[in-house]
């Protein structure tokens, strides 16, 4: 043991003798000769390269430890972060979908208003049959704002039905869906006729007028004629969905369920409305001069 510190002691004197030499000799070239010094130089970094390149990236990530570990620490804070974000604006892009879909409702609904040509009273749905076999609907309003059986009642989006009966503040509504209902309409991109009839099932039935040749395929857009007088012309009705035994099944366009406000019309032709009693008002011109000259 102590022949074997001796040569590790004698070893550790060789090479530090050895160093101090060779440094010695390197401050003498260094003196002597700048230029071959700095060939020698320039070579001794070309074998050390490696070495250093390792020993200096071996330093940068030990320095920059204490950042990646600070890093990855917060990574989880800032993931959940982003994360409540992002369902934050899902949420806002919904609510902008919704709020665009309203406007464009409420926009319809305002044409509707506007356009008071035919029109005669607003209202709102206030219920409709769920159970019984007959397809109808209320509206809050009656014969005070001279709302009389007969009267066709539309929505934005299309046709509800007509008006069967009137009470004082209130009127009940036969729904295109039901087997009473018939109406007579066309194909809106090429006026080909039909007649729509309920089916009591929350469908229409689009009948053609030429029996066994059916042209209605879905996606057709059916609207009112004006035939008939009591609906006014071009009033969109049911999108037929499907065929059946030479015939096409639609649905409304305008479904109570969805519904909000409704507007009652006077019929198309005043000569078909239904006579006024005394005490209600005169629906027009036409109206009046017929009451005077009963009277």
């Amino acid at each position: 043991m102590n022949r074997r510190a001796q040569y590790g002691l004698f070893a550790s004197y060789v090479i530090a003798v050895t160093g101090a030499l060779f440094g010695l000799l390197l401050i003498i070239v260094a003196r002597a000769d700048p230029a071959g010094f700095a060939v020698l130089r320039s070579a001794i970094a070309e074998v050390t390269r490696p070495v250093s390149g390792s020993l200096q990236r071996l330093v940068s990530g030990v320095g920059s430890l204490d950042e990646n570990i600070v890093a990855y620490v917060n990574a989880g804070s800032q993931n959940a972060a982003l994360r409540r974000q992002v369902d934050a604006n899902r949420t806002r892009l919904i609510e902008a979908a919704a709020i665009e879909q309203e406007n464009l409702r409420l926009k319809k609904l305002l044409n509707l208003v506007q356009n008071t040509q035919g029109n005669l009273a607003t209202a709102r749905l206030i219920g409709s049959t769920t159970s019984i076999t007959r397809r109808i609907a209320r509206i809050d309003a009656g014969r005070s704002r001279g709302v009389l059986p007969g009267m066709p009642v539309r929505a934005p989006e299309g046709l509800i039905g007509r008006v069967i009966v009137s009470g004082p503040n209130t009127a009940d509504v036969l729904l295109l869906t039901d087997s009473q209902n018939i109406i007579p309409v066309r194909r809106a991109k090429d006026n080909i006729a039909a007649i729509c009839t309920g089916l009591d099932d929350g469908t229409v039935e689009i009948r053609p007028l030429n029996p066994g040749n059916n042209p209605f395929r879905p996606g057709d857009i059916m609207v009112t004629t004006g035939t008939g007088g009591l609906y006014s012309p071009n009033i969109p009705v049911a999108i037929v969905v499907s065929q059946r035994n030479g015939m096409a099944i639609g649905v409304p366009l305008a479904s109570p369920a969805r519904v909000e406000a409704v507007v009652v019309q006077r019929p198309y032709d005043i000569d078909l409305a239904p006579p006024l009693d005394q005490g209600d008002a005169p629906r027009n011109e036409a109206d009046a001069a017929k009451r005077a000259q009963q009277k």
